[in-house]
């Protein structure tokens, strides 16, 4: 289990289901999981997602956008839902900065 500390300071764990879970529906982020945590503690802006969830992104490359989505549970604990490149950034409902 790996851990990034989000913008509010919360530490949130992706544990090794979850990376199973992302890597078998998105392999081109096999090789990314440091990138994944860094768009989690340094993105470049935060949205708002359903049922209380986090959307941090963080452009990548040409016209191409790493999301992660989470959850911060309390103030020390949050977990990782999902990650995805996208060419589609959303900026609506944005919560940060």
């Amino acid at each position: 289990m790996k851990f990034a500390k989000s913008i509010n300071g919360v530490p949130v764990r992706l544990t090794d289901e979850r990376w199973s879970h992302i890597v078998e529906f998105h392999d081109e982020l096999i090789d990314r999981e440091d990138d994944v945590l860094e768009t989690v503690s340094k993105p470049a802006w935060i949205t708002r997602g359903y049922g209380g969830s986090l959307i941090a992104w963080k452009p990548f490359g040409r016209g191409k956008f790493l999301s992660v989505i989470y959850k911060e549970i309390s103030f020390g604990d949050g977990f990782i839902v999902t990650a995805f490149f996208t060419r589609k950034a959303k900026k609506e409902n944005k919560v940060w900065p």
